[in-house]
């Protein structure tokens, strides 16, 4: 197909074909298509929006970023261009992502972020003085992008705050308990010197050393989640501020919960290490605390780290065409 339209001047039968492909997100499609005919960037649907303003609008990511096979100058009238309501291509990065696009993200913060991700990514192809222009509702990109985003922002922060509330009162528990367990060491201490009676056996360095650690990990845990829950919750704070203070407020919390229960299985082997019958499947058990934390915390960790720190959705280094 993609050689027969190279030599046809009419293109109305492939234009809707193409639309149609960017809206389902049928990549290699598009990608053979553009490359055929490389004019159909330059068409209009009926919307007045180009292909890469309307794969914008459908957030399809892979799409959008065939635009950087084209040079900076064709990017930049691309993104200029209005369409019938007089929207450029940061206009509609502005616009609410569609419900299917953000259901495929875990968390009101994380789809906030996305959104923001988006409309800096289009950012970056329009002229400075586009930033400033109106649409026929005489609103501006940021203007509408605050408009559209009002309810998803109030979502974020209410998904960040109850998430960093039920981690404060975790964190605050663990510091209790470790604080309390540096004072009461297993054994008790020589009466004569103070010395913990147990201090000269490498397990009893072992469960210092882990307590300490989890003691300070569960501290800086909680001051992370404060942090959170006093934060102003602008739209800008969701891009790295705030997923920034929840991956190292849930990685400490992590590291705090499992040398709380290395410290346990130490203390415990210590006082009753001649009866291994019974230490080793406590300690087995131990486990399952730390297990558990992994299965249902340490995706969405791995997904905010990914989205906040990776090499991002779209790709810049698209071979450029002349």
């Amino acid at each position: 197909m993609c050689e027969v339209i190279k030599h046809r001047h009419r293109h109305d039968f492939v234009l809707p074909a193409i639309f149609t492909a960017i809206e389902r997100g049928m990549f290699e499609f598009t990608d053979s298509v553009l490359q055929a005919r490389p004019d159909l960037a330059w068409k209009l649907n009926q919307m007045g929006r180009n292909p890469f303003q309307f794969a914008i609008e459908c957030r399809h990511e892979k799409i959008y970023s065939l635009i950087y096979r084209l040079d900076k100058r064709k990017r930049t009238v691309i993104g200029n261009n209005a369409d019938n309501s007089d929207n450029c291509a940061l206009h509609v990065a502005g616009m609410l992502s569609p419900l299917a696009k953000l259901d495929n993200i875990s968390g009101a913060a994380l789809q906030m972020q996305r959104e923001l991700q988006w409309f800096k990514e289009v950012e970056t192809i329009v002229l400075p003085r586009i930033k400033e222009s109106y649409n026929n509702n005489n609103m501006t990109p940021r203007e509408l992008f605050t408009r559209s985003h009002k309810e998803l922002v109030k979502e974020g922060e209410r998904w960040m705050k109850e998430t960093a509330t039920s981690c404060t009162v975790v964190g605050a528990l663990i510091i209790t308990i470790m604080f309390a367990a540096a004072f009461t060491v297993p054994g008790g201490n020589n009466g004569e010197t103070g010395f913990p009676i147990f201090w000269h056996k490498n397990l009893f360095m072992a469960f210092i050393v882990s307590d300490a650690i989890s003691l300070f990990s569960s501290t800086t845990s909680v001051l992370m989640f404060l942090g959170i829950l006093t934060s102003r919750y602008a739209e800008d704070d969701f891009l790295k501020s705030l997923p920034t203070k929840m991956i190292i407020g849930l990685s400490t919390l992590f590291i705090s919960i499992a040398t709380m229960m290395v410290a346990f299985s130490s203390a415990l082997f210590i006082m009753i290490h001649k009866q291994s019958w019974i230490v080793i499947p406590i300690i087995f058990l131990a486990s399952v605390p730390v297990t558990l934390f992994i299965w249902m915390q340490f995706p969405l960790l791995v997904e905010m780290y990914i989205s906040t720190y990776g090499r991002g959705i779209f790709d810049r280094k698209v071979k450029s065409r002349a």
